[in-house]
């Protein structure tokens, strides 16, 4: 049976960064990562690729280039989670044993969630900045509407960066704006929640932002179907269940999502179906010789690139100390960030903890909107991921 020190399930922004820091650490380590795909994609462009300001292929880099020199690359899947055997089975049923594992696969997007949707996107104006193959399609229907509904939709329960689907709403309308179309267009956003931010201090002011550009919110509407034929939204209400339709020209859908199923029908997984580990040690609550981070994991924080780069760390100092039956002394605080593009020229830098507190990188006010972080977000964010995160030095 093929054996390493540390296997690593997953090779996006978690694994690799995780890779490099323990690589960097120590570099006579013996880690693999298992990961099917050939392209490696920074998602967080997504929102400006469909807002057009990028092509959906500048977002992609080659796995083979991202891989750290020494770590062993497996170009297979996981199907089977065996932890107390300390070994994890490939969809082509090899047996691979390790003695550390660190789980870190990322989220599921579950299109066949919404009645219609999966054959629907891409096409006659329905579009999707989740996945690499949809999400040109939102430019194109930004681009091409001139009058009508352009609706925006946020489903219940966690997806990737939870204000990332107010940001595409908020790019169309200033394109509409820009274009001189905007008092053709009536402006819509659903979302299943309650409110537009978890944290008060930066929902209050996308909740004005809101009001400025004409943006109606709609709380507690979940989509679950599109009927792209005669171009309606079907919604449950989240608290009378009572189903609700609204005819639209244009809808953005920002899918279900999920642990991956083999994540949730596994031994790690916990009620919700996410790797369940210890919130601040990242180290999982049963199987010692576990550890996750980022997206599938239980970790009660957003689900972004910027948390995963403050848990990456710490996962690798625990994991580390283990290895030389120390404690786990490094902990987690819960900080995410989130940069809300409010426009083609401002953003708002949201940065928290786990108490919802503000934890910001900068000596000024990050709830304004802001050029200067709309900058940030377009250029600097994604050069310190490419040449700074996935190389474990920032």
């Amino acid at each position: 049976m093929n054996h390493h020190q540390i296997v690593i399930v997953g090779g996006g922004t978690a694994g690799i960064t995780v890779a490099a820091r323990l690589k960097n650490a120590d570099p006579s380590l013996d880690i693999a990562i298992i990961e099917p795909s050939e392209k490696h994609y920074y998602q967080p462009l997504w929102t400006l690729v469909g807002g057009g300001m990028f092509k959906p292929e500048e977002s992609g880099r080659n796995e083979a280039d991202l891989i750290p020199y020494g770590v062993h690359w497996i170009r297979k899947r996981v199907a089977v989670f065996a932890p107390s055997a300390n070994t994890v089975t490939t969809d082509d049923g090899e047996a691979i044993g390790y003695d550390y594992l660190v789980v870190a696969p990322g989220i599921q997007v579950n299109w066949d969630q919404v009645k219609g949707l999966k054959e629907a996107v891409g096409k006659e104006g329905v579009c999707s900045n989740y996945s690499i193959n949809t999400v040109a399609s939102t430019w194109k229907f930004i681009r091409e509407l001139r009058q009508g509904v352009a609706l925006f939709t946020q489903p219940a329960g966690a997806v990737k960066c939870g204000g990332a689907p107010q940001k595409i709403c908020y790019l169309a309308e200033d394109h509409f704006r820009r274009t001189g179309v905007r008092d053709n267009i009536e402006v819509i956003f659903t979302l299943a929640g309650p409110r537009l931010f978890a944290v008060d201090r930066y929902r209050e002011v996308l909740e004005r932002v809101c009001q400025r550009k004409g943006v109606e919110p709609r709380y507690r509407h979940n989509l679950v179907e599109v009927r792209s034929a005669s171009k309606e939204a079907i919604y449950r209400h989240m608290d009378t269940d009572e189903e609700l339709i609204i005819p639209y020209d244009m809808i953005h859908v920002t899918p279900p999502m999920s642990a991956p199923d083999f994540v949730s029908q596994s031994e790690l997984a916990g009620e919700a179906g996410w790797v369940e580990v210890d919130k601040h040690t990242l180290q999982h609550t049963r199987f010692a010789n576990v550890y996750a981070l980022g997206d599938a994991s239980s970790l009660p924080t957003s689900k972004t690139g910027a948390a995963i780069r403050k848990q990456a760390p710490v996962l690798a100092a625990n994991l580390l100390g283990a290895m030389k039956q120390q404690p786990a002394l490094a902990s987690y605080d819960g900080y995410t960030s989130c940069p809300v593009v409010t426009g083609y020229d401002s953003l708002v830098l949201a940065e928290f903890d786990y108490s919802g507190q503000p934890a910001e990188t900068f000596p000024f006010d990050q709830a304004q909107e802001r050029f200067s972080m709309f900058l940030l977000k377009k250029f600097g964010l994604p050069a310190m991921y490419w040449h700074g995160m996935l190389k474990g030095r920032v």
